[in-house]
């Protein structure tokens, strides 16, 4: 796939010293820069899941605790 990408003066500006710095191609560059961003947003998606999980179980935990306690009451 063959895509245009239009970069302000700085953007561009900062392409060509990368790739001149990395000695890459800019069209490399622009490829791992999306990878890069994309493997971000992924890993950022895993981290609020992998929290909310952690927070049902200890909420599951409080609630079940609450339970066991109810079972010894004399009822």
């Amino acid at each position: 796939m063959t895509a245009t990408v239009r970069l302000d003066k700085t953007l561009e500006e900062k392409l060509n010293f990368i790739s001149q710095s990395l000695h890459k191609k800019k069209s490399d560059i622009i490829r791992d820069a999306i990878s890069f961003y994309a493997d971000s947003i992924q890993n950022s998606q895993k981290s609020r899941i992998l929290k909310a999980v952690a927070k049902t179980k200890d909420a599951d935990r409080a609630e079940n605790s609450e339970f066991e306690g109810t079972l010894d009451d004399g009822l």
